[in-house]
């Protein structure tokens, strides 16, 4: 996988954060700068771990697995970026009153945003793909997103959050067609 396409999936996986980063900010009144420092440390580490757990996880089923990599890996982005899609299209969106965070309630958030690359991971093990790059990339560009996010978030409210779903989606799926093209035309 190359680096650019290593980036892009990485823009994708963060989408959520992101989303979510946004919502956080709208929320925060003060202590903004410390509180994105931290969700956006907090965020890049689990979007960081969970690759590597999923590509560990992979790595040993890839024998079974590699005759049909590129269908799994297909699969699974689609399933991910079909799932954000959904969850922008629901027009679920939280109206918590506006404070802090609460460190269960940020750790429960990293979690449950960092799922998709726990499945993006599982994929680059079938891929190949360089992980040590990989989770530092993908690490680094969401803490980056999820920090902006906050600010962002805090200075103009919810306005971006579904369109911030809605292209993380459509990129997952983009990029698992492309995988699977790949393949089946070689």
């Amino acid at each position: 996988m190359s680096l650019f396409n290593l980036f892009v999936v990485a823009v994708g996986v963060s989408a959520d954060a992101f989303a979510v980063s946004l919502a956080q900010g709208v929320r925060l009144r003060r202590h903004v700068q410390r509180d994105a420092l931290l969700i956006a440390l907090t965020f890049g580490l689990f979007q960081a771990l969970m690759p590597l757990i999923g590509w560990i996880v992979g790595a040993q089923l890839n024998e079974f697995i590699a005759p049909v990599d590129h269908w799994v890996a297909f699969g699974l982005l689609a399933l991910i970026g079909g799932k954000m899609l959904w969850e922008a299209f629901r027009g679920d969106h939280d109206d918590r009153p506006a404070g802090r965070i609460s460190v269960r309630e940020l750790l429960a958030l990293a979690v449950a945003t960092s799922i998709d690359a726990l499945a993006v991971g599982l994929s680059f093990a079938f891929l190949h793909v360089d992980i040590v790059l990989a989770v530092i990339v993908i690490g680094v560009i969401t803490a980056v997103l999820t920090y902006a996010g906050v600010l962002i978030g805090h200075r103009v409210g919810r306005r971006f959050e579904k369109i911030a779903e809605i292209a993380g989606g459509l990129v997952l799926i983009g990029i698992g067609t492309k995988i699977l093209l790949e393949h089946l035309l070689v």
